[in-house]
């Protein structure tokens, strides 16, 4: 039941393009929650692929299919913890019901109900603040770390922002002077991060019900493929270092949004965000050949092209590589990074005729 694949939305593609109204709304919302969960590493189950088909054909409503997942792992016995797929799956079903409902209210209240929703019995704590102070490492920071609010703050600074935004006037506003307001909205939510674990997902669906609240059309597109590209852009929105020049921009969050809200074409690369990306050419969209080796192409998942970046021009370990990449589950890693790269034929063994050696490493292929 653990068994992983690389996400294939094709069968869900389907749906939107020929569909009832009923069913592309049902499966636009199933992709951005599947697509959600590539923020933290996971990849949903077939089985899971299978339930959201048959609540989006109708046969089943979202409360079946939810009964379906956890009845699903409740065969599983002698677990004491959530694992990454079980995660995925129940996580995944929440937000596409949460998606489909019209109600609403915007209050930090509601922000922690989605929380609760969305991680009760997958995460401790779930709708609950954290009571400690936290630090996470960044590859698009090289390891750096935001400033996140202090947890006996955050009551009172979410306040501070929802009532801000309360009384912020959208009327009259241009396409990029709104995009450029919600941008900083959402990273300043963010960036608060009032729990534990969870915030990005939680953030993205509360979001997607602002907006959608407020009569905004939400293209599925850039959180179904880009949501990788979407955590890194609020990273880079709230982190900046002046002794090395760095400065906190929500140009790459603006673009993901103008993607998202106005039909744009913005590529998104996560590599264009990482503070090693020579500066001058951020938000490039036009990159040579030359200065990207080997090309990444569309197909490529948000995951392998992280392990590309973190390979650089070197060669590394398994356990340089997961380290290089903030990752301890090894499982995840073979099953979503260096395994799609080793098939795709983007990454080679420095032992290749032994593949379990003690001694090997991994390069970038030469192509």
């Amino acid at each position: 039941m653990s068994e992983r694949k690389a996400w294939d939305f094709g069968d869900l593609d389907g749906y939107i393009r020929q569909g009832e109204p009923g069913q592309a709304e049902r499966a636009d919302n199933w992709q951005v929650a599947i697509g959600l969960q590539a923020v933290d590493g996971l990849t949903p189950s077939a089985y899971l692929l299978e339930t959201a088909k048959e609540h989006i054909e109708g046969r089943i409503d979202i409360g079946e299919a939810q009964r379906r997942i956890s009845s699903y792992y409740e065969t599983r016995v002698g677990r004491d913890e959530v694992d990454g797929t079980e995660e995925a799956d129940k996580v995944s079903g929440r937000i596409a019901e949460i998606l489909g409902e019209v109600a609403f209210t915007f209050s930090p209240v509601q922000l922690q109900e989605i929380h609760r929703r969305l991680f009760d019995q997958v995460l401790p704590r779930a709708g609950k603040y954290r009571t400690y102070n936290i630090t996470k490492k960044e590859w698009v920071l090289k390891g750096g770390t935001v400033y996140y609010a202090s947890y006996g703050s955050i009551a009172d600074t979410l306040k501070y922002d929802f009532d801000q935004e309360r009384e912020f006037d959208y009327r009259g506003l241009t396409t990029s002077e709104l995009v450029a307001h919600v941008a900083r909205f959402i990273s300043g939510i963010w960036q608060i991060h009032p729990f534990g674990e969870g915030n990005t997902r939680t953030t993205a669906v509360f979001a997607i019900k602002y907006l959608r609240s407020m009569g905004y059309a939400m293209s599925n597109e850039p959180f179904k493929a880009h949501s990788w590209y979407f955590r890194n852009a609020l990273v880079r929105a709230n982190y900046e270092d002046v002794t090395c020049g760095v400065s906190s921009t929500t140009v790459y969050l603006e673009r993901f949004l103008e993607n998202q809200l106005c039909g744009a074409q913005h590529e998104l690369r996560n590599r264009y965000m990482h503070l090693d990306w020579p500066q001058g050419e951020i938000g490039q969209e036009e990159v040579s050949a030359d200065r990207v080796t080997p090309q990444v192409t569309p197909q490529v998942t948000p995951q392998v092209e992280l392990l590309l970046n973190a390979l650089d021009n070197d060669e590394a370990s398994l356990k340089e590589l997961m380290g290089r990449l903030l990752l301890s589950d090894r499982k995840n890693f073979l099953a979503n990074y260096l395994n799609p790269a080793l098939e795709a034929g983007l990454v080679e063994r420095t032992i290749p005729d032994k593949p379990t050696s003690k001694l090997q490493k991994y390069r970038k292929a030469i192509r």
